[in-house]
């Protein structure tokens, strides 16, 4: 038997198959995932972890009257396949195709929109006690990521859920890491729990073997399970069971690929009066020997060959995240007081080979970007360097605490903000489009963007010793580029040419854009100047000389706060025009980053248009 998982009523399927028959569903899956995502790229790991726990939910509950948030968004590949959007997969994160995130307006089965991580369990409170408000009665659960639990937010709402007694489902999905391997004491919390299955392993060999016994047997069993709750306590609450004592109800931990039980402990919890927590245990990447193997690499992977897990890129160029992490390695040999911090994403951001030459001055803290900053400025109060390597998305979450702890006291931590600009497949929640804005905004803050890799390695070695915050903004993938060699960087701009026309200010990766749409502009009779833009804070005084009939800014940043509108409030009174060009006033969708520039009107066809359209 195999299912069309084009055609076939998956949800009803879930609902009345047997085990047996879920069990062939979920091998399906997990081969239609292998296939599609290796030719599209995606988050493979994390989805072929949670295919019976998915499988499971749709059994017991009924969607999309009852809620089911995904917490870090990625984990819902199954989900889309289960609420028929298969065919989608051929398009999956391509520009105009399926979201890899879950998206209101693809299907009312997404009931909230996640990309980042943490916030189901807030959302699904909120879900809980607006149903009770309205005298309604549906299910609503909330499943997160062990990884996602080092974050504080997920522990503010527990503390008002367990208070206030809301029902509520919270599952837990235990794969033992996030992005990098899991960090912190919670993660050996849970190391302590998942051993505690032992105890619940040989609690049920004991029953069986005692309901045997004539006479004697059954109430034996009754009074071990009169005593269930202090044997639980003396094994697990002296290691510390902080679910339990927030007055939450704990279940678990459960095997998570095994639908039968978990079928049967959502169930239980359901039925419970107040808020529940399942701990599910499930290995990520599992049935794909390649991901199994090799679960971090296929988190988030590029077209990959399924049969050797070999990604199919070509490119043999360095990324940013490379030269940064390569950069920073060889800094801190020469400088001792340098550290770096990561908040889960140390592999991504490159600092693999920071951790394994100074493991001492590493700190990964989980994800937890406010607690990232604030603990930089402690270490930089004490004298020491810190670089804190952060996705430009996510470090919006501490932006209060780069102004209160950072910038008020002048601290000097250096911020790398990888993903800057438009990131691509990951769509809306991932692009980096506002760092700009709130990083320009903060009085000291010294903003810096590299053109391209060298420049960025210049940058690096520029920050160590400057006065005060500085953040260095740049983006996903190569950092190749096709100008010439830039002069070295010294802490100034870099004027390329001159022109008595046009002077186009190119804000760090938009230079190459902005030098193609100089030379379409050539070709029109104008005579163009580009500058490269790599101190976008503190503003450059020499621009109000600028000759140019016309000054435009090339950002791929936010109009509003941007760099073009800093411009334009400081050099408003020059002889020349201001013209502006940034990332719309609106959230950009999924795709590559050729297309959405277009889409945007930041690419060189398009900033060309508009200079001409400026000249009618």
């Amino acid at each position: 038997m195999k299912y069309d998982l084009y055609k076939d009523d998956l949800l009803n399927i879930c609902k009345t198959a047997s085990i047996k028959e879920l069990n062939v569903l979920a091998k399906d899956i997990r081969e239609f995932l292998v296939d599609k995502v290796s030719k599209t790229g995606g988050h493979l790991a994390s989805n072929l972890g949670v295919v019976e726990l998915t499988i499971a939910l749709m059994r017991v509950f009924d969607s999309p009257r009852d809620k089911i948030i995904y917490d870090v968004g990625h984990q819902s590949y199954v989900h889309k396949i289960l609420t028929g959007r298969a065919e989608g997969f051929d398009r999956l994160r391509k520009f105009k195709g399926m979201s890899g995130f879950p998206k209101s307006r693809e299907s009312e089965h997404d009931c909230y929109e996640t990309g980042h991580s943490s916030t189901s369990v807030s959302a699904a409170y909120g879900m809980a006690v607006a149903r009770d408000l309205a005298g309604e009665d549906y299910q609503v659960t909330a499943l997160i990521g062990d990884g996602s639990f080092t974050s504080g937010i997920v522990y503010e709402a527990l503390n008002n859920i367990g208070a206030n007694k809301t029902n509520i489902n919270i599952i837990l999905n235990d794969n033992g890491m996030s992005i990098s391997h899991n960090v912190g004491a919670l993660n050996k919390y849970l190391d302590r729990i998942r051993s505690s299955k032992k105890y619940d392993e040989a609690k049920s060999s004991v029953k069986t073997a005692l309901n045997r016994v004539p006479v004697v047997g059954n109430p034996l069993t009754n009074r071990l399970r009169s005593s269930k709750d202090k044997l639980k306590y003396s094994i697990i609450t002296t290691e510390g069971h902080v679910i339990e004592s927030l007055g939450i109800k704990y279940y678990g931990p459960v095997d998570g690929n095994n639908i039968n039980d978990m079928v049967n402990i959502i169930k239980a919890a359901s039925e419970y009066d107040g808020p529940t927590l399942i701990h599910v245990l499930t290995l990520k990447g599992k049935g794909y020997q390649w991901s199994e193997k090799y679960p971090r690499k296929f988190h988030g992977i590029s077209a990959f060959n399924p049969k050797t897990g070999d990604t199919l890129s070509s490119s043999s160029a360095a990324s940013y995240s490379e030269v940064f992490g390569d950069t920073l390695t060889e800094l801190a040999r020469k400088d001792d007081k340098i550290v770096a911090i990561a908040a889960a994403m140390g592999t991504a951001t490159g600092l693999m080979p920071f951790y394994e030459a100074h493991t001492d001055r590493y700190f990964d803290v989980g994800i937890a970007e406010e607690h990232a900053v604030v603990f930089a400025a402690g270490m930089a109060k004490q004298g020491y360097k810190p670089f804190v390597a952060i996705y430009s998305s996510f470090l919006q979450r501490a932006f209060d605490y780069l102004i209160e702890d950072i910038a008020l006291q002048n601290l000097h931590v250096v911020f790398a903000l990888d993903r800057a600009g438009l990131v691509g497949e990951d769509g809306e929640t991932h692009h980096g489009q506002f760092d700009i804005s709130y990083m320009s905004m903060i009085p000291g803050m010294t903003v810096l963007a590299p053109a391209d890799g060298y420049q960025l390695r210049e940058m690096l070695e520029f920050s160590v010793d400057i006065d005060g915050p500085v953040a260095i903004r740049y983006p996903r993938g190569s950092s190749e580029a096709k100008h010439l060699r830039l002069r070295k960087f010294k802490g100034s701009n870099n004027v390329i040419s001159t022109g008595s026309d046009i002077t186009i200010l190119a804000v760090g990766a938009m230079l190459d854009e902005a030098l193609e749409a100089a030379e379409l502009l050539k070709n029109k009779g104008l005579d163009v100047g580009v500058t490269n833009v790599c101190v976008i804070k503190p503003m450059d005084s020499s621009w109000k000389d600028l000759e140019s009939k016309l000054v435009v800014t090339l950002e791929d940043n936010a109009l509003i706060g941007g760099f073009g509108e800093m411009f334009a409030s400081e050099y408003n009174d020059r002889d020349y025009d201001i013209l502006s060009i940034a990332i719309p006033d609106k959230f950009i969708e999924h795709g590559d980053v050729p297309s959405l520039r277009k889409v945007c009107g930041i690419d060189a066809e398009s900033v060309a248009e508009r200079i001409i359209e400026h000249f009618k």
